[in-house]
């Protein structure tokens, strides 16, 4: 999910040195909020002001709500700078907004703390709205103030709601933690509970369109993404204990097929893409490591030049990113491959290329063993 967000995600500002994005999804209901707002809120609590006036309350009113979602991400972000846990940046989109952090918290008590940041900063805001509102303002301004009340409240008490990955899941899962000693069971069980409450949240919203209400629609889609993430989070769990323990040594490929630079593309095709159907090789000038080749150089280039261009002219540079110790955890290696959007990466112990791991080989090892 968080691959996909960022695909369709734009950078905007950075705050507290945490970079926002936002998804093009949230320009729907951006929209929607803007729309809404200004054709039946407004009129209806100030029927007296003239039609640009709505939609300027309109607007102001939507992207109030943006700076509320993102200030109860950075409230999130915030506490988990005191456990020294990296936030990689916050992304809004349809549905809220999400806080990337690298790893997982480290105790019970930091992951419940980093989940009741959020529900909490939205009634924070929710009553500093509210208190705007109480000021003898025009019908227009105390509108605006009441609906950002309004809307904070809802946005802190939904939150808590508890079904993973929403906030409330967390502190479900953190107490669980705390009980259990076990992290990973932790997590399943939540995951488990909030995949019962989407069902919920999606049958509930199937009945309301039945009587008539198009609210239904919209609880149907919010149940759908949560039981999607929680599905993910499940899967996510057993994935993290089965490759726990695990070093990138023991999944690595030794005996590596590498192309050698000099060779043309259509030799590289023939001799090594159609022969071992890999997507992917290291490359190598006399012993040199240079970097990468992926069927995705090769496609970009026109198929009458293949016998012409070098493999050298198209490998991907080797970067100290795409590189990894054989002694560290696997499951970081496939964090590092997922975050970049990387099929492989290079071993390297002591300045030497001693192996390369890929996705599918994580994968391979974990389908063996039965994990």
């Amino acid at each position: 999910m968080d691959g996909s967000l960022r695909r369709g995600s734009w950078k905007i500002a950075t705050v507290m040195g945490i970079p926002i994005r936002v998804h093009y999804s949230w320009l729907v209901v951006f929209g929607l909020i803007t729309w809404s707002l200004s054709t039946y809120y407004f009129p209806a609590a100030a029927p007296d002001l003239p039609a640009k006036s709505y939609w300027l309350k309109g607007t102001v009113a939507a992207l109030l709500l943006f700076c509320s979602v993102a200030f109860h991400e950075l409230a999130h972000a915030l506490v988990s700078r005191r456990y020294r846990m990296a936030i990689i940046d916050i992304t809004l989109f349809i549905f809220g907004g999400v806080a990337r952090m690298k790893g997982e918290p480290p105790t019970p008590g930091a992951e419940f703390r980093i989940a009741l940041a959020g529900p909490l900063s939205s009634l924070f805001l929710s009553a500093f709205f509210l208190l705007l509102s109480l000021p003898p303002f025009s019908p227009g301004v105390k509108a605006l103030y009441t609906y950002l009340a309004q809307l904070n409240l809802v946005l802190g008490l939904f939150n808590l709601v508890p079904g993973f990955p929403m906030d409330g899941g967390r502190v479900v899962r953190s107490l669980l933690w705390k009980r259990k000693k076990n992290y990973f069971s932790a997590t399943r069980t939540s995951s488990d509970l909030g995949q019962k409450i989407a069902l919920c949240f999606i049958l509930f919203g199937l009945l309301l369109i039945f009587m008539g209400s198009p609210g239904g629609l919209w609880l149907m889609l919010i149940g759908w993404f949560l039981y999607s993430a929680a599905q993910a989070s499940y899967l996510q769990a057993n994935l993290q204990e089965a490759l726990s323990g695990v070093t990138v040594r023991e999944v690595m490929v030794k005996d590596m097929v590498s192309i050698d630079a000099s060779i043309t593309l259509s030799e590289a095709v023939d001799r090594y893409f159609l022969r071992y159907a890999y997507g992917g090789f290291p490359v190598f000038d006399r012993g040199k490591y240079l970097g990468f080749i992926t069927l995705r150089e090769v496609k970009d280039m026109p198929r009458e030049e293949w016998e012409r261009i070098k493999v050298a002219d198209v490998v991907v540079t080797h970067e100290t990113t795409r590189e990894v110790s054989p002694d560290l955890p696997v499951i970081r290696a496939l964090e590092l491959m997922i975050t970049g959007d990387m099929g492989r990466l290079i071993v390297v112990d002591t300045g030497r290329v001693v192996g390369l791991i890929t996705r599918n080989g994580i994968a391979q090892y974990v389908k063996v063993l039965g994990k």
